[in-house]
């Protein structure tokens, strides 16, 4: 998660000498084959993915509060991949979060919630990755800065923010609820991005879903909430936003159209209506009071509203329903509703590109708008839209815009 968050990964490709051990049988298709659809569900690619733009051999740089760190390549060469690794150690790795040497991973990799992975899921993984080409490619493994670097801080991190354990169903719930509780929990890794984070990066006790900031984005809510969660969405509408990555509610876009291109379109109908049943059952929406929204006559709502109109009311229509299936609809939006304006400021400065899958071929696209206004102007619009036909959020500053333009370097 997705992306990205959208989302992303870390797996450490540490070499080790001496003879390759035995490699997993990647001549058997059954085991390949689930183990690839383990893989699309883990969204692998989004974040391993190589220069070569097929390969996951890695090499990019991730962002992370803490610093960059670059993918490593998990392909099976034996010299700068995985080709060395036993399945044990690949088990070691998704479960405990540690590399074969016994050092530790760092939770940009999500063994977090890879650890819920069952030691077959894992087997199978494996057998995947050991089928693919190996692609040579030398990762450089020490992007982070001191101290964060010094792995063996992350014991102290794992104390205090992991804990082992693969997924246990609730047997009070149906199998298709369980299915998706797995996914969504394990492989999919959905919390990375859209749980909010504490100082250390863990997340944030007690806000599990309720959206958090990533990468000069914003990840939703996935809660119950009506109005900035999923609370008013459909199962129906959830499958066909993951699959598609459009609906009339919202589209799919920066780290959240990754994870639909490279992972959810490709699962099953199945796995998809078993994440929208988890994702409306799992807990009722947390206690939130509703926002007064700004008044429809202060003079930042008449300014945004001049904007709207001259800007993108050609669009999104006049009272911001949207055209369905091709502009989302802004009223009544839980994008827009956010309390953290970072995802409309994003999508204002620099424009947006939904994604574009074998369901809808075609993504939509949002012209960039940070090159013609100014701090001000965004700031005004932005207010308008999310507190105009029935939204509710507070007011932006232009002091929030100047800060996103800097940090995702918009006009």
């Amino acid at each position: 998660m997705r992306a990205q968050i959208l989302a992303a990964g870390l797996l450490a490709a540490a070499t080790l000498l001496g003879a390759a051990p035995a490699r997993a049988d990647a001549d058997n298709f059954t085991e390949v084959e689930r183990g690839k659809y383990l893989a699309i569900l883990g969204d692998c690619m989004a974040c391993h993915v190589g220069s070569d733009g097929q390969s996951m051999s890695g090499g990019h740089l991730l962002e992370t509060p803490f610093g960059k760190i670059s993918v490593p390549n998990l392909t099976p060469d034996a010299e700068t991949g995985i080709g060395r690794w036993t399945a044990g150690d690949f088990n070691r790795a998704m479960h405990e979060g540690k590399r074969p040497d016994g050092t530790h991973l760092y939770p940009a990799f999500p063994y977090t919630a890879f650890t819920l992975m069952s030691r077959s899921d894992n087997d199978a993984i494996f057998a995947y990755l050991q089928a693919q080409p190996a692609v040579k490619n030398q990762v450089d493994r020490s992007t982070l800065p001191f101290p964060f670097n010094v792995r063996l801080l992350m014991a102290g991190w794992n104390m205090l923010n992991f804990t082992p354990g693969t997924f246990r169903p609730d047997p009070s719930k149906s199998e298709e609820y369980n299915r998706g509780a797995f996914i969504v929990e394990g492989p999919a890794h959905c919390g990375l991005c859209h749980t909010p984070r504490n100082l250390i990066g863990g997340d944030k006790g007690g806000a599990h879903l309720e959206g958090g900031p990533l990468q000069g984005w914003f990840a939703p809510s996935l809660t119950a909430d009506r109005r900035t969660g999923i609370g008013a969405w459909t199962e129906q509408e959830i499958v066909e936003y993951l699959r598609t990555g459009i609906t009339h509610r919202s589209t799919a876009s920066g780290p959240m159209a990754e994870v639909v291109e490279l992972s959810t379109s490709k699962m099953t109908d199945a796995d998809l209506k078993a994440i929208a049943v988890y994702l409306r059952e799992r807990a009722p929406a947390p206690a939130a009071t509703t926002p007064t929204a700004v008044a429809a006559t202060d003079n930042r709502m008449r300014a945004g509203e001049a904007i709207y109109a001259d800007t993108c009311a050609a669009c999104h229509v006049g009272n911001g329903s949207g055209v369905a299936g091709i502009f989302p609809r802004l009223a009544d939006s839980q994008f827009v509703q956010q309390g953290d304006p970072t995802g409309v400021l994003r999508v204002v400065l620099q424009g947006a590109k939904s994604a574009a899958t074998p369901h809808a071929v075609t993504g939509a696209a949002m012209p960039a708008f940070g090159w013609r206004m100014t701090d001000q102007q965004v700031a005004d619009v932005s207010t308008f839209i999310r507190n105009s036909w029935g939204n509710a959020a507070p007011a932006v500053t232009p002091d929030q815009v100047k800060a996103m333009r800097s940090m995702a370097g918009g006009h």
